[in-house]
């Protein structure tokens, strides 16, 4: 059994649209976001994306702020409400984290812990790095969303399918956002963003050592991004 790992805002909907016509003659288990590495048995191998926390951060806050749709609708809750009535964009939420008014950064951190999808950080799915690194022989592939077609192609390569086996080129099915929504981050917002998201550049170094110590294929193997988050 082969086991796809979903981590939030990292192109899942889309791999899973691809693949799940071919799933039960592959022997593929595509799970849902509630599926954490250590639900998967031991010796088993698995795969997921991720993505730069920053940008995975600006996804997140765009598909919750309009409730996932068009795909799906799952209303807000109540946290949700107040943060999105206060802040309008990615980059206004992000700067209110080092507002120099002290209701201003309470409101923005109670907004970065209550809206789904940005209060997730990598070690939700991946548990820790150790438990990460006893289960790296169980890795099958370790993908990155900003290198998806391509790494896509590895997997498909990898699993013997077809080329007619392809990613959704439309934004319902895929689950992206619109190219029209405003994805700047002044460079204070950056900052803050990169501080607070510290463990899942943490996690992506990580994997990063773990497909070079496994010899895995794909984008991660060579991919450049911070060796630590950059400062204020």
């Amino acid at each position: 059994m082969l086991h796809f790992l979903h981590i939030g805002k990292t192109g899942g909907t889309a791999i899973k649209h691809a693949l799940r016509p071919i799933g039960p003659t592959r022997n593929l288990a595509l799970h849902g976001h509630g599926t954490r590495f250590s639900d998967i048995p031991l010796g088993e191998q698995v795969f997921f994306f991720l993505r730069d926390p920053l940008s995975r951060f600006v996804s997140a806050f765009y598909s919750r702020q309009r409730e996932g749709r068009p795909r799906y609708v799952v209303p807000w809750s109540h946290e949700e409400a107040a943060a999105f009535g206060r802040f309008h964009t990615p980059n206004e939420l992000a700067t209110g984290l080092s507002s120099s008014s002290g209701a201003e950064r309470r409101k923005a951190e109670r907004a970065m812990r209550n809206i789904a999808h940005v209060n997730a950080n990598y070690w939700n799915w991946l548990v820790s790095p150790a438990y990460l690194q006893s289960r790296s022989a169980d890795i099958f592939f370790i993908g990155l969303q900003e290198q998806l077609a391509s790494d896509f192609a590895t997997i498909r390569m990898r699993l013997g399918v077809s080329d007619d086996v392809q990613l959704p080129d439309d934004d319902v099915d895929a689950h992206r956002n619109p190219v029209s929504v405003d994805r700047t981050l002044s460079e204070a917002a950056a900052a803050n963003l990169a501080a607070w998201y510290a463990a899942d550049f943490a996690a992506m170094r990580e994997c990063r050592r773990i497909a070079r110590e496994q010899g895995l294929e794909g984008a991660i193997v060579d991919a450049e991004w911070p060796a630590a988050p950059p400062s204020a």
